[in-house]
């Protein structure tokens, strides 16, 4: 991101009037091939692989099982993101599922995905993994107990989302970096993992439970199934992130391609290695009573040196709010240039050129989820949102291919693939629902209906309330804050 300037060469503050000569939030292409799939593994590694073993085992039943859902759930997103790549060849612009289902079925299916984005994904997002990161921070504090404070946990949470708010409110540079380092931790700390278990069993001690009965106790039901697949899939999560700034994507065509091709496959050989290692090192009942899996496999692998696997994985989990408050920022900031987000929301500091507002609402919204948090509620909601998404997003490449014969496709993959993919997506909302209903599901229904009203009275009618305007321009003078510039 940089200041605009004028023509003239002289400096003007930012979000002036664009008669007068507007600086305003302008995208540069400045990410390449290494720094997409930098950024597309980053995203996919998160706190799931330290925290949803025990979610998707818990669902499927048997370790062995467990195994073919994780391999899975990586074949899934390579299928998914392969799918995605073809978008973003069709519609090269900032803000992933948002400006596909914009350009593809119109204004509401596209507002009601920024909807439900911004009021509720991303906040839940970061407040999931902020409570993962507090209990891998606490987990060295209290040895020996297998469940932590909630009060100490959600307290360490709000620390961390508040503490981020700062950073990203401070400096983007400063923000990327952070997300650079933290990156670093989560490779650092799977292959620690990978390369611990392959010492045990090379050493003999390997728990023999898991390769005794490795599909005893499997589940056949269809809800249930698809619950492991939403944990086992909350920690592929992040693959679709590089369709989000596809605008700073360096020869996009080639690179978005080029960028999942590479990262995707290595994340889920990663993600297999790693399981294997639990189960290598802890038996099935042990790995079900643990809050902090990493940590209880360090204690028994690592001895001494246990205490790097809750840092690394504190870092992984730190850098993974972070991303979500920086990549959030473009989803706005294309939503906002479509007018379907208030006109605050898409403001950004005047000096920082960072999106305060959003980010303020985005912390008021995950701090209000820390209180009544639980990490497997948040997965199981969020994957349920996600799947949804991707469904929709999916039937707008299956749309194109029926509608548009002739689209200047860059690369073209077979139909049965988005095909399969909305199968997968219909079973993953729909199975659920159908064998396992909860409450939550009702919730969501009801937001999306919420949804309806929103738009057809403020952006459909263009209602304007005199409070909102007065708000607005208060809160803009309070926060330094302007509009942004769309860069033609």
């Amino acid at each position: 991101m940089e200041r605009s300037e004028e023509k003239d060469g002289s400096n003007k503050p930012a979000g002036q009037e664009q008669g007068s000569g507007t600086a305003g939030l302008m995208l540069k292409r400045e990410i390449g091939l290494w720094s997409a799939v930098s950024m597309t593994a980053g995203c996919m590694i998160g706190s799931g692989i330290f925290m949803s073993p025990q979610g998707v085992l818990v669902y499927i039943g048997s370790p062995g099982a467990s195994l073919i859902v994780w391999a899975t759930c990586g074949l899934l997103a390579m299928l998914g993101a392969l799918c995605y790549a073809e978008l973003g060849s069709l519609v090269p612009e900032s803000g992933g599922e948002y400006a596909y289902i914009l350009r593809t079925f119109g204004s509401l299916p596209a507002f009601l995905v920024i909807y439900i984005y911004v009021l509720v994904g991303r906040p839940a997002s970061i407040t999931a993994v902020s409570l993962s990161f507090a209990e891998y921070v606490l987990a060295p504090f209290y040895p020996g107990c297998s469940s932590l404070p909630q009060v100490i946990v959600k307290i360490v949470a709000s620390s961390c989302i508040l503490l981020l708010l700062l950073i990203n409110f401070w400096s983007s540079r400063m923000s990327t970096v952070l997300m650079n380092v933290c990156t670093t931790a989560k490779v650092f700390s799977m292959l620690v993992i990978v390369v611990g278990g392959a010492v045990v069993l090379m050493q003999g001690h390997a728990s023999t439970e898991s390769l005794m009965f490795a599909f005893h106790n499997t589940t056949q039901q269809a809800g249930r199934i698809g619950m492991a697949f939403y944990q086992g899939l909350w920690s592929f999560d992040g693959w679709s992130n590089i369709n989000t700034v596809i605008e700073e994507l360096k020869n996009p065509k080639q690179n978005l391609l080029w960028a999942v091709m590479i990262a995707v496959p290595l994340v889920t050989v990663l993600y297999v290695l790693v399981n294997i290692s639990y189960l290598l090192v802890m038996s099935p009942s042990e790995i079900l009573s643990s809050d902090a899996i990493a940590v209880s496999w360090g204690d028994r692998v690592l001895g001494s040196w246990a205490w790097l696997v809750p840092l690394a994985v504190a870092l992984s989990t730190f850098g993974t709010v972070n991303g979500g408050f920086f990549s959030g920022s473009r989803v706005c900031y294309a939503a906002a240039r479509e007018g379907h987000m208030p006109q605050l929301m898409s403001m950004i500091h005047v000096n920082r050129l960072t999106p305060v507002p959003a980010q303020i609402f985005t912390t008021a919204v995950a701090l209000l989820l820390v209180i009544p948090g639980n990490f497997s509620t948040f997965v199981n909601l969020l994957s349920f949102l996600s799947w949804l998404t991707y469904g929709t997003t999916f039937a707008c490449l299956l749309y194109l291919r029926i509608k548009t014969k002739n689209l200047p496709h860059t690369y073209k993959v077979p139909t049965f693939i988005p095909a399969i993919m909305l199968l997968v997506s219909l079973y993953l909302v729909l199975a659920p629902i159908i064998d396992h209903p909860q409450m939550e599901f009702l919730y969501i229904f009801l937001f999306v209906l919420s949804g309806f009203p929103v738009y057809f009275l403020l952006f459909h009618f263009q209602c304007q309330f005199k409070c909102i305007q007065t708000a607005t321009m208060h809160l803009q003078l309070l926060l330094e804050v302007a509009p942004t510039t769309k860069d033609h």
